[in-house]
Parts: C-alpha cells; sequence; structure tokens
C-alpha cells in the first residue's frame, strides 16, 4: 500500500483561499469502506462530535453535490462532503476500529489537526492583540472627548465604571470577581475578541456623543457613557447573543501589547534618529 501520509496528501486539496480540504468520496476507500452508505453514518457520528464540541458543522463538512458516471454513459448525481483536517480527524475516530486504514489516518489527521488547532489558536490571540489595541486607542480618545465635557484624572474612573455599568451592568472590579481575573490584572488583557468589539463600539459611539451634543460635568458625561453602553448592550440582546458579563474570560495578551508597545517605541526612537541625522546632514 505505500507510506498511509503519501496516500492522504495526494487527494488533498486546496481552495482559492489556501485552506487545505479532502473530499470524503476520494477518502471513503482509504479508510477502507467500499460502500457510501456505511461511510455516511460515519461522517454522521462525527459531525455530531463537531456540535458536541462547540464547533459549527459548516465550517467543517462543506455538504455539495458531485456527478459521478453511471452504467451506459449515464450520468448521476451524488451527495458529497468537503472536508477540514479536523473532519477527517473526526471521521477516523469514529470509522470502524478493527480496520488498518482508520489507524492510519488517525495518525496522519491527529497531527494535522493538532497543528490546525495551534495556528488557529496563533490566528485568533493575534486578532484579540489588534482589537485590543485598538479598545486601547478608543479610549484615549474618549478620555480626550470626556475631558472637554469636564470630566478629570480624578473622576474617569467613574465615567468608566458607567460605560460597564450601562453595557455589563456590573463596574469592572465586579467583572473581575465574576470572571476570576485576578485584581492588578488589566481586565481587557483578559476578555474574548467579542467582548472587545463591544467595548470598543460602545467606546466609539460615546466619544461621537460627547464632541456631537453639549455635554458638561461629570455628571451628565457618565450618564452619556451609560445611555450608549445600555444601547449596545440592547442591541446585543435583540441579536440574541450572549450578554458580555456572561462571555468567558480569555488567556491574557498583556505580553503581547506589552511586546507590541516596545516594538511601536522602538520604532519611533529610530524613525527619530534618522530624521535628526537628516536634518544634520543638511
Amino acid at each position: 500500500m505505500g507510506t498511509p501520509s503519501l496516500h492522504f496528501d495526494a487527494i488533498k486539496q486546496t481552495n482559492i483561499y489556501g485552506v487545505e480540504f479532502w473530499s470524503a468520496r476520494d477518502l471513503m476507500p482509504l479508510l477502507g469502506y467500499e460502500y457510501w452508505q456505511n461511510f455516511h453514518k460515519v461522517i454522521k457520528k462525527a459531525m455530531t462530535a463537531v456540535r458536541e464540541n462547540g464547533m459549527n458543522v459548516e465550517d467543517h463538512f462543506s455538504e455539495v453535490t458531485k456527478v459521478i458516471a453511471a452504467g451506459k454513459g449515464a450520468r448521476m448525481q451524488v451527495k458529497e462532503y468537503l472536508l477540514s483536517k479536523r473532519a477527517c480527524y473526526l471521521i477516523a475516530q469514529n470509522g470502524d476500529s478493527e480496520k488498518p486504514q482508520i489507524a492510519a489516518a488517525q495518525n496522519y489527521f491527529s497531527f494535522a489537526a493538532e497543528f490546525y488547532d495551534m495556528h488557529q489558536a496563533r490566528v485568533e490571540q493575534e486578532k484579540r492583540l489588534t482589537l485590543r489595541l485598538k479598545v486601547s486607542e478608543s479610549y484615549k480618545q474618549l478620555a480626550d472627548a470626556a475631558s472637554l465635557s469636564g470630566v478629570n484624572s480624578n473622576t474617569f474612573g467613574i465615567f468608566v465604571d458607567a460605560g460597564y455599568l450601562g453595557l455589563h451592568h456590573h463596574t469592572v472590579e465586579e467583572l473581575k470577581e465574576r470572571k476570576g481575573i485576578a485584581p492588578r490584572e488589566d481586565y481587557l488583557d483578559n476578555i474574548t475578541r467579542e467582548e472587545l468589539s463591544a467595548i470598543d463600539f460602545k467606546n466609539v459611539q460615546t466619544e461621537a456623543k460627547l464632541t456631537r451634543d453639549p455635554v458638561e460635568g461629570l455628571d451628565e458625561a457618565a450618564q452619556t457613557h451609560y445611555f450608549i453602553g445600555d444601547q449596545v448592550r440592547k442591541a446585543i440582546e435583540a441579536m440574541n447573543a450572549p450578554m458580555p458579563e456572561t462571555l468567558p474570560p480569555a488567556s491574557s495578551v498583556r505580553k503581547m501589547v506589552e511586546e507590541h508597545r516596545r516594538a511601536a517605541k522602538k520604532q519611533k526612537l529610530k524613525a527619530k534618529a534618522q530624521d535628526q541625522n537628516g536634518k544634520t546632514l543638511l
């Protein structure tokens, strides 16, 4: 039979986005299955496993129609699935363990699935970092707008909590306790991209309203921040999405944030030095 991994590599395909996938009907004989009806039962079990793991079935099993040759030159349409690495791995996990081909597939796709998980985790962390930095910037802009409305450095914490109370129905300290985030940790470093996105939207809209409307003093500014937070919360509720305070915590991106800021500062100093050198030469 040759090396099993070479067979799985041989039927691997790549879509226009560079993502690898496998055809279920190409995979079927390599797993020791002769009849589609039997293999389809295994696919269904794998799809159930995907749901139970909290993943979207459509992200891993894309159902399509395939035209195949029938008797006497006729052609017929049959069901087909385009499978992700994770889907292939779960199919192998749910296959007939007595088939030697199943063990080979488990070995091959377990490594592929692990690599995929690591890649996805890295991509998610990078997306979170980008959004975390964006939230920092939106808070800076919000602070500037709040300052013009009469909020000073001593009362800015009260103003910030007003936004959290509107959006989360909790203060920052209450949220940390609820989610098990250490008191000294920055809350924004330890939450999901979904929650960061809601906070960023709230910040941007509050800044716009403070800039647009005549708001004077801490009380009015805090009420405005609470109102915008509450409106964002209502939008989330209308979409039947989970409330931000119920979202789980996430692994801290503090180290990545600090590395990014150090790199940005270093780049800024380098650009400044080059500019000064240029002026000296002139």
